[in-house]
């Protein structure tokens, strides 16, 4: 027999907001022509479009890449090719060159960043800001959300993301975040997701353990070693076998999320732990060779993070250099 083990606690209507392919679903909006196709994020400004005398464009393919860069994110498109984020894009040419390359642009998604969470406390204030293009938003409060499970609250909050962007979002509604977390993953692009504690078994039980936030690769092998594969099978197990194998901590975590259990309140405020700049070279950059190059990039990164910190009013501590040689 299921339980869900927090039939007890308040009431909560808890949402987890994610923006649909958000660096390309910007650029598509500039660069319209390229809806439909596959369009891969990661480009330096060597691919910016080139603007023709006739007005078109002419844009970089991805076969033509050479470089050691990382693709920022990818069109569904290009995801059903198999691009998919944090590829290598040398990889990625040989999965999809024809695949269009556009370079990376964070100045307009911070922007229409600011845009869509404006857009979004207009309805409901209290919202987690979880990065660039994803938040959880506590709509307990909200009047009338607790009378549909948030179906009506959901659709304003797609519709006034949209109105502000021109561009779509997918959301999951449960009790916590958790679940909502997992729920935003499961009808996308565009998608709105409801769920309670009674549809835990047939939506969330036999997603891959993988995609619960919380179970990385490590963790994900470790549990296939030991049979358990989906969420469900951790679910199954026992809370004692669990702890054995991961420990007192983990064990009993594991136990909890795999039955829905999330206590997280949505916090509108923290502090920031680090801040920080980082950039990938177009080729191998040599330590003496290049080191004006190195140094004229490096000191650009000291002025951005000087500039951040100086911006949120935060003063450092700490200074570390992370550094990336040929062999990764």
């Amino acid at each position: 027999m299921y339980s869900p083990g927090e039939s007890a606690s308040p009431r909560r209507l808890i949402a987890h907001l994610d923006m649909d392919a958000f660096y390309a679903s910007v650029e598509l909006l500039r660069y319209p022509e390229l809806r439909g196709l596959p369009v891969v994020i990661g480009g330096g400004r060597r691919h910016q479009p080139e603007t023709l005398p006739d007005g078109t464009r002419r844009f970089s393919r991805l076969r033509d890449y050479t470089g050691r860069g990382v693709i920022t994110t990818s069109t569904y498109e290009a995801r059903a090719l198999g691009v998919f984020s944090a590829m290598g894009t040398m990889k990625a040419a040989q999965l999809a060159p024809e695949a269009i390359l556009l370079p990376v642009d964070f100045d307009e998604y911070r922007r229409y960043s600011r845009m869509f969470k404006a857009a979004v406390r207009e309805i409901a204030p209290k919202v987690e800001d979880r990065g660039i293009d994803e938040i959880y938003i506590d709509l307990t409060e909200v009047p009338g959300a607790l009378d549909d499970a948030g179906l009506g609250v959901g659709r304003r909050l797609k519709q006034a993301v949209f109105a502000a962007t021109g561009l779509t979002c997918s959301i999951g509604i449960t009790p916590n975040k958790l679940l909502s977390k997992l729920c935003s993953e499961l009808d996308k692009p565009d998608g709105l997701t409801l769920l309670g504690f009674e549809d835990i078994p047939a939506r969330i039980w036999p997603l891959a353990a993988r995609k619960v936030n919380g179970i990385g690769p490590k963790a994900s092998e470790k549990l296939a070693g030991l049979g358990l594969h989906t969420v469900g099978d951790i679910a199954a197990a026992d809370p004692a076998f669990l702890v054995q194998h991961f420990g007192a901590n983990y064990g009993r975590w594991l136990h909890e999320v795999a039955h829905g259990r999330d206590q997280r309140e949505v916090v509108t405020y923290s502090e920031p732990v680090s801040i920080s700049r980082e950039t990938t070279f177009e080729r191998d950059l040599h330590a003496v060779r290049d080191r004006a190059e190195l140094g004229g990039i490096f000191t650009r990164l000291c002025e951005q993070v000087a500039g951040d910190l100086a911006r949120k009013g935060y003063a450092g501590k700490t200074i570390g250099i992370k550094l990336r040689f040929d062999d990764f």
